[in-house]
């Protein structure tokens, strides 16, 4: 199959828990063959057990990445997306706490797409990416909602080589597709709209 982000080759990965994963031979990213995909019941089911309680301290603490970002890059009278939000918009709760205003989409928690015809200043996908199916459409319309100078902060695990893929314990989640690479971000950076894009352990900003 073609790599679902970058369209190139793909070759045999791993078998793992009678799932099977393929690599991308361009930009090095990890995804798992679609007829293992779950149905979309499963999937929200999946998501309905996640404890996504905003007031939950340890919760706050894993998207203070994000909003320590947003609140220095940006002001309350600048606008904001939280794209994939889930059942408890943490990272939302927390800047508005400050005075940010932050719309919420999540397909089956927040499915408002009206949300989804403006344009923002900044937008938060926290732990999203992975559950794209399709990540080059996906990551070509966060870029057409940023308005220009506007930045997508994202929060995912990455996959590299010193990883060891069989016990690595991100690949088990059945609703994660797609595993990216530090040539994943770049090739997106280059092609589908971002000016750059930033790479820490905990953080991801794609700058428009």
């Amino acid at each position: 199959m073609k790599c679902t982000l970058c369209g190139a080759k793909t070759k045999a990965f791993q078998k793992s828990e009678n799932r099977e994963f393929v690599a991308c031979t361009n930009c090095g990213g990890i995804q798992l063959l679609p007829e293992f995909y779950i149905t979309q019941n499963s999937e929200k089911e999946r998501y309905l057990t996640h404890n996504n309680d905003v007031e939950d301290p340890r919760y706050q603490q894993f998207v203070s990445p994000i909003t320590s970002e947003i609140i220095k890059d940006f002001s309350v009278e600048n606008s904001g997306l939280d794209y994939g939000c889930g059942t408890g918009p943490v990272a939302t709760s927390e800047l508005e706490k400050q005075g940010f205003s932050v719309a919420l989409y999540d397909p089956y928690f927040f499915p408002d797409k009206d949300v989804l015809e403006n344009t923002y200043d900044f937008i938060i996908c926290c732990e999203v990416m992975e559950h794209f199916y399709d990540p080059a459409g996906e990551f070509r319309d966060l870029c057409d909602k940023l308005n220009p100078g506007g930045k997508l902060y994202c929060k995912t695990s990455l996959y590299s080589e010193d990883i060891d893929f069989e016990n690595w314990y991100y690949k088990n989640d059945p609703t994660h597709v797609f595993f990216y690479t530090e040539g994943s971000l770049l090739w997106i950076r280059e092609n589908l709209g971002f000016r750059q894009v930033e790479i820490t352990p905990k953080l991801i900003v794609f700058s428009k």
